[in-house]
């Protein structure tokens, strides 16, 4: 019995038209086109899931960038008197008594 069990099974994975070979290599490729096609969650949908995480971290790189440059800027003026006193008269046209100031617009 066992012999003719082996006999069949060679049969079935031997191969030719209707085999159990065939079966299987067209239902894997059927599994692994749903995987990468099936609507909502594709192969399409990981890779403008990965360009929008690239370009969201370059964003964060630029923020980072920008905070850093206001903190020194926040250092400069916290610690050096001639800077901060230059920032008020340019941003606030604040001047020491005695002086004119002029406002020039474009």
């Amino acid at each position: 019995m066992s012999r003719m069990f082996m006999a069949k099974l060679k049969k079935i994975f031997r191969g030719g038209p209707g085999s159990f070979g065939g079966f299987v290599a067209v239902a894997t490729l059927a599994f692994i086109l749903f995987v990468f096609l099936k609507p909502g969650n594709n192969i399409f949908h990981w890779i403008a899931a990965s360009r929008e995480k690239a370009r969201q971290e370059e964003q964060i790189r630029q923020y980072h960038e920008a905070l850093q440059r206001l903190d020194d800027r926040i250092d400069m003026l916290v610690t050096d008197r001639d800077t901060l006193e230059k920032f008020a008269r340019e941003q606030f046209h604040l001047a020491a008594p005695g002086e004119d100031v002029y406002i020039l617009k474009d």
